[in-house]
């Protein structure tokens, strides 16, 4: 047994045989911690250092573990002491990476390894980028945790940029060259040890390996390898790039052979999606010419994730459907595609690879991503991503630009993300240095985002964690014009192929809805405190879902969303502050209020008074026929709901021209299936019942639990407090270990997800995802009332996730709600909160959990004829 203090003893500790007696002595041998990269010009030839080293640590009993991923012949065949594992690279490289490390966590310390050949993953992964990733978070941990591992790259299959990566990384390169004198061993980089010849070519001949000493040999050796490696100008070029060269050259010489489809499908694979329903429809509608203009446009590599996808295929459904009409009123895009490998890449490059390792896991799912997502939000792009921003900056030059999520999964069937992660406005305003700066700062916001408790609770609920979900990003110029210092579009929109919102039982769901706001679109898309969207139901354009003029009024947009080009920033303005711009389109977007303008005057001598209707736009314009046809002809190519983002250009005489910013599939609730609504409820077993206001399709609901803030001891609670109950009501949210089995009604005061505590429960979507029905309920009194921003993102999440709404107006006759009843419970019903960190007693006041399970309460709506009933079915 070697002496434990004897250094040399300790040294012999630390090596390791390649199998092959005369390589050793060229090597010094190999040491615990190495990885061996062999640079080879065929598979076979890396098979002969294999072989040997395989035989070698059988024979000393070491544990061989063989990654099995390549296309080539297998390397290493079963026997004792060899463990073959088999990993789909075609799932990604995120999903590769993490199962190569669960590998190595797994075997510990000492194990020995062998991948295939990793040139094999350009096939899966389309890039050297990514194989230059996974050797740079693999290598590390297999050299943390003693092993020695070997890897073969094919020496003209990846670019220099990768090879200098690698080379940085490993600690042992070696090359292997065949020349008409026989087999070449050339080690390149071997760390910690040299010799006077080392690093020379050596011949390899049986067990022997004998250094090229000559230099005249040497340089006819060279001659020689130069002739066989068959140098091209594609040499240099990253996969990624050759690629698409060949398919510029099948585009300009091959108009409908095999080998323009084999490019295509490629291409759709690693560029588009890995759904086939989407890539069925790139096969339909994005041919060749196409994807090389996209390309043209990229930053980075790898897939442009599903928003991106999702507008590009919108703009050709509709020019190849109807060109004559959509030429003249759809806008150019002028959009750039930072690929989803950039976003691995910022990853590796800020070093915490090993962090998402831990994220990843059940215990780490939440914890990890916390901290996580604040180092993200300060992290730094690779260099060659930043140059290539740079490039893109000098040609947009200072128009506003928006940065959008793209993630892989995004906007696909049945997997919106609305509003999970960010998207950003820049106004793009400053130096060349600060305008980079603050676009690299919005990118890592937006990749800090996939790390928000929402996304993931999001991707949870789904089955969507253990997927891969790179994020990429939609860099496009905003459409607008300026007004002085203010830049914006005349309007913005979100529309719907599928009304899930009719207020009447004459409407049409089919004909389709339109949310319109003046200004950038985020009033459309989100629910903002006191400002409201106009809402067009497409077959009946006219009719909006208000009571009277006042509700008219003040279900209205107030407020402008603008970019401040002076300030740098996105702000909202008073219409009232605008209207004296006369490039502003009033004459198409809005109304003169005639008496509230007579009263302006009449008391201060005021400017005119302008409510946002956009009936004129509704009435005089072709923008509701276009509207229709639009999402009735992506309806029809998708084989299901869409819904879309736009904004308007609106000309001189109100002709509309589209810019599409987004369109995916919609998800919506049932229609179909009819539902029997009680024809008469007792009050006593009453809860509450809508005329309209409610969301959800046809609803047929029993319900095991509720959740009940009181809408007076709520009001009267400090603003703390307030964000206290909404933080209780995430924890309730959170035990409901199944939604099937516990349906869970919240109802409370004012708006859910509000931003302010004094208009409603300030919670997120997380604190609400596993409940089954959400009600509001207007408490007039203190300033708390439901805002019915149908389309928003708040609405799309509830659709997604099958969570029926509804508001309740009981002041206005349209709906009865009797508190009373949840009184009149027995006090068995209360469930005890059993916190580890109790609230106060105020707080615990304003908040009641029920067992309803025993009562036989349900919720019955009928879209059709617009009643929602919550009532005890018997007792």
């Amino acid at each position: 047994m070697p002496d434990a203090t004897d250094p040399g003893a300790a040294a012999d500790a630390e090596r390791v045989s390649t199998g092959l007696a005369g390589l050793d002595t060229v090597l010094d041998g190999l040491r615990i911690g190495d990885n061996v990269v062999w640079r080879i010009d065929d598979v076979e030839d890396y098979r002969g250092f294999v072989d040997p080293f395989v035989a070698q640590a059988v024979a000393g009993e070491r544990s061989i573990i063989y990654l099995r991923f390549g296309r080539h012949a297998p390397l290493v065949a079963p026997g004792p002491g060899i463990k073959i594992v088999s990993i789909d690279a075609l799932r990604g490289f995120e999903a590769f990476t993490c199962h190569v490390h669960r590998l190595i966590t797994d075997y510990g310390r000492g194990a020995f390894y062998v991948f295939d050949c990793l040139s094999d993953l350009l096939s899966a992964w389309a890039t050297d980028l990514m194989v230059g990733n996974l050797f740079q978070v693999i290598c590390p941990y297999l050299y943390q945790l003693d092993t020695v591992a070997y890897f073969g790259l094919l020496s003209r299959s990846h670019c220099y940029t990768t090879m200098a990566r690698i080379r940085e990384t490993t600690q042992v390169l070696i090359d292997v060259r065949r020349a008409e004198t026989g087999c070449y061993v050339q080690p390149v980089k071997v760390w910690e040890r040299h010799s006077p010849t080392m690093f020379l070519p050596h011949i390899h001949q049986g067990e022997a390996f004998r250094p090229v000493v000559d230099s005249s040999d040497a340089t006819r050796l060279h001659a020689d390898l130069e002739r066989r490696k068959g140098e091209t100008t594609q040499r240099q070029l990253d996969y990624w790039d050759r690629l698409f060269l060949d398919a510029a050259e099948v585009l300009n010489h091959d108009a409908d052979g095999e080998r323009r489809r084999t490019v295509l499908e490629q291409l759709y694979h690693v560029l588009i999606s890995r759904d086939e329903r989407i890539v069925a429809l790139a096969r339909r509608y994005l041919g060749l010419q196409d994807l090389i203009e996209i390309r043209a446009r990229m930053i980075g590599s790898g897939y442009i994730g599903g928003k991106a996808v999702g507008m590009l295929l919108a703009r050709r459904i509709l020019l190849q459907d109807d060109p004559e009409r959509w030429e003249r009123h759809l806008e150019p895009h002028d959009s750039f595609f930072l690929g989803s490998d950039v976003y691995y890449s910022y990853l590796v490059h800020n070093g915490w690879w090993p962090r998402i390792m831990r994220q990843r896991t059940e215990a780490g799912y939440f914890t990890e991503a916390q901290s996580l997502r604040e180092d993200m939000l300060r992290g730094r792009l690779p260099e060659e991503v930043r140059s290539e921003l740079e490039r893109m900056l000098d040609y947009f030059g200072q128009y506003p630009i928006l940065v959008r999520s793209s993630s892989l999964l995004e906007d696909g069937f049945g997997n919106a993300f609305a509003g999970k992660y960010e998207s950003l406005f820049l106004v793009n305003q400053g130096s060349p240095e600060q305008r980079l700066a603050q676009l690299e700062e919005a990118i890592c916001r937006v990749f800090a985002s996939t790390m928000s408790e929402d996304a993931l609770t999001y991707r949870r609920q789904r089955g969507l964690a253990d997927l891969e979900e790179p994020m990429a990003l939609l860099l496009q110029r905003v459409c607008g014009r300026y007004h002085g210092r203010y830049y914006f579009p005349d309007a913005a929109g979100v529309g719907v192929s599928r009304n899930t919102f009719v207020w009447e039982e004459s409407m049409d769901p089919t004909a389709g809805m339109v949310r319109l706001v003046m200004g950038l679109g985020t009033r459309a898309v989100d629910r903002i405190e006191g400002d409201h969207a106009c809402v067009v139901a497409l077959d009946q354009p006219h009719k909006r879902p208000f009571r009277d003029r006042d509700d008219a009024v003040r279900f209205s947009q107030h407020d402008i969303d603008v970019l401040d080009i002076s300030d740098n920033r996105l702000r909202s303005l008073a219409v009232r502050h605008l209207t004296s711009d006369p490039e502003l389109p009033l004459r198409w977007c809005a109304e003169l209020d005639r008496e509230a303008t007579q009263r302006a005057r009449e008391r201060t001598g005021g400017d005119p008074v302008w409510r946002i209707t956009f009936t004129p736009l509704l009435r005089e314009t072709a923008f509701v026929d276009l509207m229709q046809h639009l999402l009735q002809t992506l309806e029809a190519a998708y084989a299901y709901p869409i819904d879309v983002e736009f904004t308007l250009h609106l000309a001189d005489d109100g002709t509309p021209s589209f810019s599409l910013v987004q369109c995916r599939p919609l998800q919506t609730l049932g229609l179909n299936q009819r539902v029997e609504l009680p024809v008469a409820v007792p009050s006593r077993r009453l809860f509450f019942a809508a005329d309209g206001h409610f969301m959800g399709g046809n609803i047929d609901q029993p319900i095991a639990r509720i959740i009940h803030v009181d809408g007076p001891r709520y009001s009267a609670l400090t603003t703390v407090q307030k964000f206290a109950v909404a933080r209780l009501v995430g924890q309730l949210n959170r035990r409901i270990a199944d939604r099937d089995d516990c349906p869970t009604l919240l109802i409370g005061p004012g708006r859910w997800g509000t931003s302010s505590p004094e208009l409603g429960v300030p919670i997120r979507f997380s604190d609400i995802s596993l409940v089954a029905v959400i009600a509001e309920v207007a408490e007039l009194g203190d300033g708390m009332v439901p805002d019915l921003s149908f389309g928003s993102h708040f609405f799309q999440d509830l659709v997604e996730s099958q969570i029926a709404y509804v508001a309740l107006f009981p002041h206005l006759g349209e709906a009865s709600y009797n508190p009373a009843w949840l009184s009149a419970l027995p006090a068995s019903t209360r469930l005890p909160l059993d916190l580890e960190d109790p609230p106060d007693d105020a707080v615990a006041a304003a908040l009641t959990w029920l067992d309803a399970r025993d009562t036989g309460l349900r919720v019955v709506a009928d879209v059709l004829c617009q009643r929602l009933v919550c009532y005890q079915a018997a007792g």
